[in-house]
């Protein structure tokens, strides 16, 4: 929201109060707090004092390198939740001190410091300054119409060339200066400046990140009203926040998903292709048995069956009861799916429609979303009569989960938990008296946490997954989340990677999307340039309104470019088992921006059509029908993972690729593990693997660890190369493994050293088998 009108004007109808000069600095060292207090105006003689406000500032820290602050005018007012939940390290108090020209609070390698006198607090990590809060930074505002509508905002400077990366999954352009960002759910489709995944944090390429602590609406001016800072604010008296040190931006993720929640770890069979039934395609059993025998006769490697929205009968979602029409035999269907190794997704979402013979119940317990005046809140936009299920009183998310219960024991694996933004925030009442503003972008956040934590319970830590459209700060705690209705064409591809690479920059580790696009029918060229990238991003689904998206509908190439990158995708299960542990250990995405990998390389800090699927696989989808494509390589040797040319980075090259290929370069110095089936994700990733060697240099000594299914000891290789020799080793037993190193290859039994003599510059390239 804008304040001012231009530099020197407020806006009419508004009426600031900002943060002017420190009066005063106190310090409560058994706290870890320091105190600011500020008066509004220049205070010189104390007449001045009277009948003047004044804005408090208290600074803490929850954990080294993190530090809260928290402005407020008036602390009288009664808070209403839902807040974020923040986990502070255990035990841990910064240190804080002051002397005549100020205060310093010091947490680990971070400082804040305030200065007497004029307003200016300045965050430093190891003596640099990352960002300052600078005089007409802070400030309360009042609106002159009505006294009771009050916004307090804070300003953080922004440095010359200084990129501004995050706010949850937006798909206008990746980097977010000059932008106008309203962190407020919205069911917008990839089109719009709205977001189905508003998360008010945002993350600097000076090494820094902030987290704004409210999921009110917040509003975030992004060098758009101060073209050299960031401007948030919040309705209300107070707002908090908190900014996290890198000095990395992969550390600065580390920091803030250990303190609002690390991803969850994924079952194996997951990261396996996801088919549907489509949204408002007519569909049997006879129809999903058509998709899964043409999958199999096809030699397409199938992981998931999902059922959308018409598993139950129309004007009746959600029912949890299977449509009698369509499928009689609903257990009897499910068990000859996972006797064929599928598992099942079924789709879902939070409404209750009047016509399902829920409603009544759920009406008469109260488990319905009211209105301020005691009725039930309905409308009729998406189901006729449909009421939001109140999770925030207990026995609602009990009667919800004992649903999903019922489905779990019919079969249904996992859940598509759709929808969640449509939440009114205004004349409605919550069972706990949270403020329906506050709980407007959290709800989801309640409902995926309620449905994830019931599949944890049935299926064991580390099986459990959805696929999720809605979320807010934390979500990152119960993946997959999908990135909503996009179109069938190529800007949306595009917009949809832009909504990955933010949704990464903002804590989330997993990501996936409809392959060909939701809304409209792809023609076969998009189809197949978007089926490399769905089958190079975390997880992988065939989804789309109307029409299937099987890809012998298409042509028969689409068949033959899902087979190619299906089981490129299973070989590289061993790399992407490891990748997706840092996203579970660390809070490191699996799809990481180029800004995120490489921030010391200015030339990437706006490359927002690639990314890097972990720290070794740079993936440049091809956005157009043509097969040209622009991309940028950093400095090195980047080799081809589909036909081992190689390219010299530091420079965007321009390439042509037909429909079986596009830029999937190796980064030089890179062992990578490569699995020994591409016919499946959950399988003995260490068993068979073969360490390809990329571009070693002299003097490497690196060590390999493929993760170990299903919790299973991990397998952990030392490679080295001295001189002409790249030597391999491993402890641990293996059903045998191999060492790669350009076209040479050698095997090993199971523990012990292989080493192979460099006698070629020659680069491996990979073959995959193509039986159709």
């Amino acid at each position: 929201m804008k304040f001012t009108d231009g530099y020197w004007l407020t806006r009419p109808g508004l009426t600031p109060l900002y943060a002017t000069e420190v009066d005063d600095i106190r310090i409560d060292e058994a706290a870890g707090t320091m105190t600011v207090y500020a008066p509004t105006t220049v205070v010189r003689h104390r007449g001045d004092t009277l009948n003047r406000p004044m804005i408090t500032v208290t600074f803490s820290s929850p954990a080294p390198g993190v530090v809260k602050v928290a402005v407020m005018r008036h602390a009288g007012a009664v808070h209403r939740g839902p807040d974020f939940e923040i986990v502070p390290e255990e035990g841990f108090v910064p240190t804080v001190s002051s002397n005549d020209e100020g205060a310093v609070l010091a947490t680990g390698d971070l400082r804040v410091r305030v200065a007497k006198g004029s307003w200016d607090v300045a965050f430093e990590q190891d003596g640099r300054v990352l960002t300052r809060s600078l005089p007409r930074s802070v400030a309360h505002v009042t609106s002159s119409s009505d006294d009771s509508e009050t916004w307090v905002h804070q300003q953080l400077s922004l440095e010359p060339g200084e990129r501004v990366y995050g706010f949850g999954e937006r798909f206008g352009a990746f980097v977010k200066n000059g932008q106008v960002i309203e962190s407020w759910n919205a069911d917008g489709g990839t089109a719009s400046e709205q977001a189905y995944k508003s998360v008010p944090f945002y993350l600097s390429s000076r090494g820094y990140g902030v987290l704004v602590d409210s999921p009110d609406q917040v509003s975030f001016e992004v060098g758009s009203e101060v073209n050299s800072r960031v401007q948030f604010s919040v309705p209300g008296e107070s707002v908090a926040y908190y900014l996290f040190a890198g000095p990395t931006p992969k550390d600065v993720l580390r920091r803030y998903t250990a303190l609002t929640g690390r991803p969850a770890r994924v079952p194996a069979w997951s990261f396996g292709l996801w088919l549907t039934t489509s949204f408002t395609a007519e569909y049997d059993e006879a129809t999903v048995n058509s998709f899964i025998d043409g999958m199999a006769e096809r030699d397409l490697p199938l992981s998931v069956f999902h059922f959308d929205c018409f598993w139950m009968r129309e004007y009746q979602w959600t029912d949890f009861e299977w449509d009698p029409r369509t499928f009689p035999d609903p257990e009897g269907q499910l068990a000859r799916l996972h006797e064929r190794g599928l598992k099942v997704s079924a789709w879902i979402n939070p409404y209750i429609a009047q016509r399902s013979r829920l409603f009544s119940e759920a009406v008469e317990k109260g488990y319905l979303l009211k209105r301020t005046d005691g009725n039930v809140w309905q409308w009729d936009l998406w189901q006729a009569g449909m009421g939001i299920v109140d999770f925030t009183n207990p026995d609602a998310a009990a009667w919800y989960t004992g649903h999903l219960e019922r489905l779990m024991d019919q079969g249904v694996d996992t859940f598509k938990t759709d929808f969640g933004e449509r939440i009114p925030a205004d004349g409605v009442e919550w069972f706990d008296g949270s403020d329906p503003k506050r709980m407007h972008n959290y709800y989801p956040q309640l409902y995926n946490e309620i449905v994830f934590r019931t599949l944890e319970r049935r299926r064991g830590s580390g099986e459990a997954v959805l696929f999720a459209r809605s979320a807010t700060a934390g979500g990152q705690q119960f993946p997959v989340h999908w990135g909503g209705d996009s179109d069938s064409t190529f800007p949306s591809m595009a917009e949809s990677l832009r909504g990955g690479l933010s949704l990464a920059m903002s804590g989330f580790g997993y990501w996936s999307h409809d392959i060909g696009g939701f809304e409209g029918t792809p023609d076969a060229g998009l189809f197949k340039r978007w089926l490399a990238f769905g089958l190079l991003s975390s997880h992988s689904r065939l989804h789309g309104s109307s029409t299937f998206r099987v890809p012998w509908a298409f042509d028969e190439e689409s068949v033959e470019v899902t087979r190619l990158f299906t089981n490129l995708k299973m070989r590289l299960m061993p790399y992407l088992a490891g990748v997706a542990e840092q996203a579970h250990t660390d809070g490191i995405p699996m799809m990481r921006p180029m800004a995120l990998e490489f921030p010391a390389d200015r030339s990437g800090f706006d490359a927002d059509t690639q990314y890097m699927l972990g720290d070794a696989l740079l993936v440049a989808p091809v956005f157009t029908a043509e097969g040209d494509v622009e991309y940028y390589l950093p400095e090195g040797a980047w080799s081809s993972l589909l036909d081992g040319s190689v390219v010299e980075g530091s420079r965007w090259p321009r390439e042509n690729h037909d429909y079986r290929s596009l830029p999937l370069r190796v980064r030089p110095g890179t062992v990578l593990p490569w699995g020994a089936r591409d016919d499946r994700p959950d399988y003995e990733w260490a068993d068979g693997v073969t360490l390809r060697c990329f571009a070693l240099p002299d003097g490497y000594d690196g060590v390999t660890v493929v993760p170990g299914l299903s919790g299973a000891d991990a397998t952990t290789f030392r490679v080295r190369r001295e001189g002409s020799t790249v030597r391999a080793t491993t402890d641990d037993a293996t059903a045998g493994w191999s060492l790669q190193v350009g076209s040479a290859t050698v095997s090993a039994p199971g523990a012990g050293t292989v080493s192979i003599e460099l006698t070629s510059t020659e680069l491996p390239s990979i073959e995959l088998e193509d039986s159709k």
